[in-house]
């Protein structure tokens, strides 16, 4: 058990150091009528950069001139990555038009494209392999559109070629898509999960006279659990809800690197306490940071209001879920080990350490817009 819960921990925190940034998405709006596809694909600046080199001049500053110099190497990047068919024959994409537009973490690319395909589309296969070879966290988050409805998709390199019937799609069908989004984005939100585990590592343990030692029962760690998890849940729903609905926007930069410092300060908390019975308190405060965190998918989307409602019930959902499954693996075992030398000094304070080095990493990348940890 003491094996298992450093393996758990250990391959944590290594899988965290190779993705400190926010995870890199695109954004992929297809919307089909009778026979044709009207499409929108936009793709950040910087994963362009990397992927086939925009930064000309080498200033660090990527000009429209210069993107406009490569619009017929991005699109040919692009489309030599995605492929959509109707009933088994392809439609061959089309490029109508490049544009910029500025997202929640900087600037993108825009290609607006069209499809005519042989026949009215009644089931539509898409096949996306946009960066899956330089960076296997990538996702492509798919908006699609057809006679009034609205389903998402989300594109991994285990989820690479998804097909769609063209049907009416049911309200229950959109909860349950925008659900599991929400339950991914959680499970790679590594931000996020060591932010909750650095509170929840002192749960099975009590501090006196400078030392930790064990609870006597379940119950106080429960309890001391359970007051984490509330206070965390009802803080980030209420900014998820206002930066989703449009009412709080905050600028993505700021909001990414008050994440990485909670994380660093949740974790200091477990070495030198100055909380220490009060990390609620702390879960809600910066809770409410992490909810704009979480709105970032949603709002990038640009989902319709009739959607968008469905969309954030179902995605907080998710969100929800996802939390609750890393609380249930990791409690049980916690809970075992609490009396132990190795979970007292290894796990609580070793891995308090190793949480609030990896957190300021985090911190100086983002706030500074810098690179240290490798991809």
């Amino acid at each position: 058990m003491m094996r298992q819960l450093l393996l758990l921990c250990t391959g944590l925190l290594f899988a965290c150091s190779a993705y400190a940034h926010k995870p890199s998405d695109s954004y992929l709006s297809l919307k089909v009528s009778g026979s044709v596809i009207d499409g929108q694909w936009d793709i950040a600046l910087r994963d362009l950069d990397f992927a086939i080199g925009l930064d000309a001049d080498g200033d660090a500053n990527i000009t429209w001139g210069e993107v406009k110099a490569k619009h017929n190497d991005i699109a040919a990047y692009a489309f030599s990555r995605l492929a959509v068919a109707a009933d088994g024959h392809d439609c061959p994409l089309q490029v109508s038009d490049h544009l910029i537009d500025d997202h929640t973490d900087g600037a993108y690319a825009v290609l607006r494209f069209s499809a005519n395909c042989e026949q009215t589309i009644e089931r539509l296969q898409a096949r996306y392999s946009l960066l899956f070879d330089v960076d296997p966290q990538h996702k492509g988050l798919l908006r699609l559109e057809f006679k009034g409805s609205t389903r998402t998709g989300v594109f991994t390199p285990e989820s690479a070629n998804q097909e769609f019937a063209m049907g009416s799609v049911g309200k229950f069908a959109q909860f349950v898509d925008y659900l599991r989004e929400g339950v991914w984005h959680i499970w790679i939100g590594f931000d996020h999960i060591l932010f909750l585990l650095a509170l929840l590592l002192p749960a099975v343990v009590y501090r006196r006279e400078g030392k930790w030692l064990a609870v006597d029962g379940l119950k106080p760690a429960f309890f001391s659990v359970l007051k984490i998890v509330t206070a965390f849940t009802l803080a980030h729903s209420i900014t998820l809800s206002l930066a989703t609905l449009g009412v709080v926007s905050l600028p993505s930069r700021w909001v990414e690197s008050v994440i990485a410092a909670s994380v660093v300060i949740a974790a200091l908390n477990n070495i030198f306490p100055l909380f220490r019975d009060r990390r609620w308190a702390m879960a809600f405060g910066f809770g409410l940071i992490h909810g704009f965190g979480f709105a970032s998918v949603l709002s990038d989307l640009g989902l319709p209001g009739d959607t968008l409602v469905l969309a954030l019930v179902g995605f907080n959902v998710g969100v929800e879920a996802g939390q609750l499954a890393i609380v249930a693996g990791f409690l049980p075992l916690a809970y075992l080990l609490r009396k132990t030398i190795f979970y007292r000094r290894i796990v609580l304070i070793g891995g308090s350490f190793l949480i609030a080095m990896l957190a300021a990493i985090w911190l100086a990348e983002r706030a500074l817009d810098m690179k240290v940890l490798p991809s």
